[in-house]
């Protein structure tokens, strides 16, 4: 396993970045205490300011888990709304019960059940949000380009995977996450780039 960038300037990046919200605080906590997967901080703070940017009406998530990007995609809506998925019913109270709690609820659904079948069902997304089994993402993102907008966005979390997509494998995960990158940087239809940030976040405009 390798360290995208170095322990050092994460640090840094974490003190520069401050966080008062008792929400998010808890949500750090329970994640870091249970070794739940979540795109902390860091990563929370670029979906605030690309949605903010975007300003989109319809942000679809594939895996929520409890709602902590979620939570980042819904504080930085104006009049879109937020699909969350998660195959988990206790994760979905858990984020409604958030969403409730914190005047966000008319901002968000809440779907349970297999994340891709359920985003299917949603046309005209203008940010695609990837955080699902790794070797699920090329198949998401093949079945969802038409179900996009124009100018859509695909975010995908862990596209760099810890370093190991520059390690020979044949882990199913890896080899998903490195046929994913390369579809979407080949694709002529997106413009695309890695931000080396925590473990890699993928951002993919759809320019036709």
């Amino acid at each position: 396993m390798t360290n995208i960038t170095d322990p050092k300037i994460n640090d840094y990046l974490m003190r520069l970045s401050e966080e008062n919200d008792r929400h998010l605080l808890e949500m750090e906590r329970i994640a870091r205490e249970n070794g739940f997967p979540i795109v902390e901080r860091l990563v929370g703070r670029l979906l605030f300011i690309l949605t903010k940017l975007k300003a989109p009406k319809l942000i679809v998530e594939l895996g929520s888990g409890f709602g902590y990007s979620a939570y980042w995609f819904a504080k930085a809506l104006n009049r879109g709304r937020i699909v969350l998925t998660d195959y988990s019913e206790e994760n979905m109270e858990y984020a409604k019960n958030l969403f409730h709690e914190t005047g966000l609820i008319r901002k968000a659904e809440f779907r349970t059940g297999n994340a891709l079948k359920i985003a299917g069902e949603y046309k005209n997304i203008d940010i695609l949000f990837i955080d699902i089994d790794k070797h699920q993402y090329p198949d998401a993102v093949r079945a969802l380009i038409p179900n996009l907008n124009r100018n859509a966005l695909i975010i995908a979390d862990n596209t760099l995977w810890y370093g190991r997509v520059t390690e020979r494998t044949r882990n199913k995960e890896t080899l998903g996450i490195r046929r994913f990158n390369k579809y979407l940087f080949d694709h002529p239809d997106f413009m695309t780039v890695i931000v080396p940030l925590r473990d890699g976040v993928l951002i993919a405009y759809k320019r036709h």
